[in-house]
């Protein structure tokens, strides 16, 4: 049976981990066994923080809006059950952007969840 060196293969998997390392500190960007520990740990991270980051955008765009439902007399959640009853269909990533940018238009939205909760179903 012919001898295998498996050097390539090392040096390959060595090369891919340290130039994932590179910007960090100190030996955890030179020495293989601490950079391995570090990049593994930052790949981790990376992968919850990518789930993580749809949570705290969606939690931003609903204080945003709440903040403008309140400055119209509503709190959030009765400002979305009017939009609902009245059948607007805007996700709250839009309501927020209006919101921010076009308050006059977040306004009248207000005033159709008014109408919306007025209206007994």
């Amino acid at each position: 049976m012919p001898r295998v060196s498996r050097a390539a293969a090392r040096k390959k998997r060595k090369k891919k981990i340290l130039k994932a390392a590179k910007g960090y500190f100190g030996g955890r960007k030179n020495l293989y066994r601490t950079a391995k520990d570090a990049v593994e740990k930052g790949w981790e991270h990376a992968y919850r923080d990518r789930k993580k980051k749809k949570r705290n955008f969606r939690s931003l765009w609903i204080v945003r809006i709440n903040a403008a439902a309140r400055q119209n007399d509503l709190s959030y959640s009765r400002f979305m059950n009017g939009l609902k009853r009245s059948g607007v269909e805007l996700d709250r990533k839009a309501l927020a952007d209006l919101a921010i940018r076009d308050p006059n238009a977040f306004s009248n939205l207000a005033d159709r969840a008014k109408e919306g909760l007025t209206q007994v179903g």
